[in-house]
């Protein structure tokens, strides 16, 4: 049976934590600054966990 490839999309947004958990940025962080307030700009700077809802799909996609 061939390897299971992780999707290389996935790879690039997604990091593990130490604990094994899942790190993701927010959106809205990459383009378009100008109009957004400094406050709204660094509150989307930070990563956030993704949501349990998610976890099996994103799982599959990093073939965990």
């Amino acid at each position: 049976m061939a390897k299971l490839k992780t999707i290389s999309g996935a790879k690039k947004r997604f990091t593990l934590t130490g604990s094994g958990k899942i790190k993701r940025k927010h959106a809205y962080h990459s383009h378009i600054l100008t109009k957004k307030t400094k406050k709204r700009k660094r509150n989307l700077d930070h990563f956030a966990l993704l949501e349990k809802a998610d976890y099996g799909r994103v799982r599959e996609m990093l073939v965990l």
